[in-house]
């Protein structure tokens, strides 16, 4: 199994800590936006019992080294605004999937999110020596699909009826990768993209 997997990641826009129960609160404020949850397997926000539950779930994958769970703050605040994880790990074949991912909404388009894709997938293909990230989302999640394309991450084709959510919705999949070979040049993608959002916000 890696070590360090949920290691610190600084950025001028977020820091990505390892999920703990001292992010709870803020995290739950700012999980309260019903679009931050349409397209997840769950509704962790309908109640502070629910997102407790969501939360101690994260933190047993976590401790057990099935997944990696980190909470994204704001670099400047230290606000908790959102969290993602490393989850479907394979350390035998140098492969890992990231998602989970959400943000408070007032932290869209603020390259937030971008800046969250640098820091894991640096940590993945250069830190844990990753030779293919894998992400998934919605099908129909056209914001989500649409984020993946701008990385750029490869188009891979759709799981169809790939999973029962909430409370037994069918979900089709579609599924994005991106690997070792392709790394540099979305690295030089994202670190373009951080420079325009950090001279519009300037």
């Amino acid at each position: 199994m890696w070590e360090n997997l949920t290691s610190v990641l600084e950025g001028k826009v977020v820091r990505l800590e390892p999920l703990a129960r001292r992010h709870e609160e803020g995290l739950f404020g700012a999980a309260q936006d019903e679009r931050i949850w349409r397209w997840m397997p769950c509704d962790a926000s309908e109640s502070p019992e629910t997102f407790h539950a969501w939360l101690e779930d994260a933190l047993a994958a976590s401790g057990a080294g099935t997944e990696g769970a980190f909470a994204t703050l704001d670099a400047e605040t230290g606000k908790p605004i959102g969290s993602t994880r490393y989850l479907a790990l394979r350390p035998e074949h140098r492969v890992l999937e990231i998602g989970w991912t959400w943000l408070a909404p007032a932290y869209w388009q603020t390259g937030a999110n971008v800046e969250a894709k640098l820091l894991m997938l640096g940590h993945a293909f250069e830190d844990l020596g990753c030779l293919r990230v894998e992400f998934k989302t919605d099908a129909l999640n056209e914001r989500s699909r649409s984020a993946l394309a701008a990385l750029p991450a490869q188009f891979e084709g759709v799981f169809r009826k790939h999973m029962l959510v909430r409370g037994g919705e069918r979900r089709d999949s579609a599924y994005y990768s991106i690997i070792d070979d392709e790394w540099p040049e979305v690295r030089k993608n994202l670190e373009r993209r951080l420079d325009v959002v950090r001279k519009e916000t300037a």
